[in-house]
This record gives structure tokens, C-alpha cells and sequence, in this order.
């Protein structure tokens, strides 16, 4: 009889993200979930007064340093974690966050770790810590230096999309819509799946008007720049077509076969997919050269401590990076 060896694991640098909300807690059972024996390998970037708050709100059956010790768990340790107050607003909570993911991102450097997953971000503390760009996307972007196009990718209830705009304002979205970020956006998504399992996938394009604009009618977007993408894009090789009225494509996705679905703004994706199932969404920050995913879900101020934090994002997001990495 053949015997098959097992692919080794991969290790994944987990951090809590905002100290002040559910992140903590859901690092302590993703810890618990490894020193039981499922999923990869992961190098911890905490300080020890965070672990702790996260492994009381957990109040999991095994001490915090028994698990801490199992096979598989490494952690490294950070200082002066800040004496937040948990479920607000605080830019020491923002600023606590951006330093255990340089610090993540520092050890992949270094071939310490090979894929980041890091907990939910609260964008207004990010900014009150002094962060300028609009979100954690972008400051991932420049703290790699990263010269190709990056788009926010997400996963839940078997579909996935990619983003041609995030997180702008709305006013903005349709001068920040051009054939050619839509061309890398639908590639970036189309490899993404491919390396978390997909098959050449099969992609759909959203029109950004009503109704797809109505030959023109409510706007000529669809005319002028979508449409021309997804000719460009489907004879460049890619599983993808369009563009479809938004509130339509969503509800026939499946049906029609489609995986993937490439949105024009934020919460054309966004709402589609939370509705369609919330527990379980995953953001991934594709187009930076490593494996990066999170939970879709925020910090939850309103549940910290409570125990109620659903460590399906979480794990997913652990799931998914590992599936990732061979590709990045």
C-alpha cells in the first residue's frame, strides 16, 4: 500500500486586531482550535495582558497556559499593550492593532510565518491613532510598497467578490471606475479562487446604474467602460461576463453557475453578501504578494465579553489563508 505524506502545515501569523473588541476573544479559540489539533500552524503576535482578556472572555475549559504550550501555538510576545477601555472608540486601541501587524508582517519578512490573518479593525480608532489612509487595505499597500493593483476580496455562503471601489466615497465611485481596474480586479479575484480551490471560475460583472443603466438612460458607465472591461478581460482568458444589473445578478448568481461577482462599490457587494449569510465571511486583501484574510465582520462592541463572538470568520479566514499561500 502507497503511502500519501501529509502536506505540512503552514503557519499563520494571527494577531487580535482592536484590542477593544471581539478580536481577542476569537484569538483565544483560534488558539484553542490548534492545540486541539485542527488547522495550521500559528505564530501569535500579542502581549500577555491581551491573551489573558481574551482567554477570560472565552472562558474555555483549558487554562490559558496549557494551551499556549501546545504543538503548533508559538507566541511572540509584544509590550506596552495600552490600557483601553474594551468595546469603544480609542486611537491606543488603533495604534495597538497597526504594531502587532507590522510586527506580523515584519516575521513573514523574515520567513518566520507565511500568511497573516489578523481580527476585526475598527476603522475610526485606526484613524484616531493618526492613520491616513482609508483603510487597512491601503495601509497594507504602503507599509509593502506594493506597486500592482490591490483589491479587497470577500467570501461567504459559496460566492465570492472583489471590489473595483471600497472604501471612498460614494460621490467618488464613478470617476475611481476604469476599464482597466476592472480588468485587474476581475484577474486578481480569478486567480484568488483559483488558488483557494476553484476551477477556472466563472465570474460575473455588476453594472454600476439602475437597471444597468437602460441603454444609457440612467447613466452611460456600462456603456463607456464596464462592458469594454468584460470583452477585454473574457479575451484575455478569464471566465467572466456582463455586466448585469446589481439587483438581479445576486439573486440568480447561483442558479446561473456564477462564484465569483466583481462589484463596483463597497455595499453593492457588501449588503448582497450579509444578507446572503452573515456568519461566516471572510476579506481577503488580495494583490499584496502574501496570503492576508480576516473576518468580514467588525469589532462588535456591543457583544465584547459577553461570550457570544461566532468564531466562523475567524476560522474560516485561518482556513483560507492556508489555502492561499502556496499561490502568493
Amino acid at each position: 500500500m502507497t503511502m500519501t505524506t501529509p502536506a505540512p502545515r503552514k503557519r499563520i501569523a494571527v494577531t487580535a486586531g482592536d484590542p477593544g473588541g471581539v478580536g481577542p476573544e476569537l484569538l483565544a479559540r483560534a488558539i484553542a482550535r490548534r492545540a486541539n489539533g485542527e488547522g495550521d500552524n500559528l505564530v501569535v503576535f500579542a502581549a500577555e495582558d491581551e491573551l489573558r482578556r481574551g482567554f477570560e472572555q472565552a472562558d474555555l475549559r483549558e487554562s490559558m497556559d496549557e494551551l499556549l504550550a501546545a504543538d503548533g501555538v508559538e507566541v511572540r510576545p509584544l509590550s506596552d499593550f495600552p490600557s483601553t477601555p474594551v468595546g469603544e472608540v480609542h486611537g491606543d486601541s488603533g495604534r495597538w492593532a497597526l504594531t502587532a501587524l507590522r510586527a506580523a508582517l515584519d516575521a513573514i519578512e523574515c520567513q518566520d510565518a507565511d500568511a497573516l490573518v489578523f481580527g476585526p479593525l475598527n476603522k475610526a480608532s485606526l484613524h484616531a491613532s493618526g492613520m491616513q489612509e482609508y483603510d487597512e487595505m491601503r495601509w497594507f499597500e504602503g507599509q509593502m510598497q506594493t506597486e500592482s493593483e490591490v483589491s479587497e476580496l470577500n467570501a461567504s455562503a459559496g460566492l465570492w467578490t472583489s471590489r473595483v471601489t471600497s472604501h471612498v466615497p460614494l460621490r467618488a465611485v464613478a470617476d475611481l471606475i476604469t476599464e482597466e481596474r476592472i480588468i485587474a480586479v476581475t484577474r486578481l479575484l480569478s486567480e484568488q479562487m483559483s488558488a483557494a480551490g476553484y476551477t477556472n471560475p466563472k465570474l460575473a460583472v455588476c453594472a454600476l446604474n439602475p437597471h444597468g443603466g437602460e441603454n444609457g438612460s440612467f447613466g452611460t458607465e456600462e456603456i463607456d467602460i464596464i462592458a469594454p472591461a468584460v470583452k477585454a478581460a473574457a479575451a484575455q482568458g478569464l471566465n467572466v461576463e456582463g455586466p448585469f444589473p446589481a439587483d438581479t445578478l445576486f439573486v440568480t448568481a447561483k442558479r446561473r453557475g456564477y462564484q465569483g461577482i466583481v462589484t463596483m462599490f463597497h455595499d453593492q457587494g457588501q449588503l448582497a453578501l450579509k444578507a446572503m449569510g452573515f456568519a461566516g465571511g471572510v476579506t481577503v486583501e488580495a494583490g499584496l504578494g502574501i496570503a492576508i484574510a480576516t473576518p468580514a465582520h467588525g469589532t462588535a462592541f456591543d457583544i465584547v465579553g459577553t461570550g457570544q463572538a461566532d468564531t466562523a470568520s475567524m476560522f474560516n479566514a485561518l482556513d483560507i489563508a492556508g489555502r492561499l499561500t502556496d499561490a502568493s
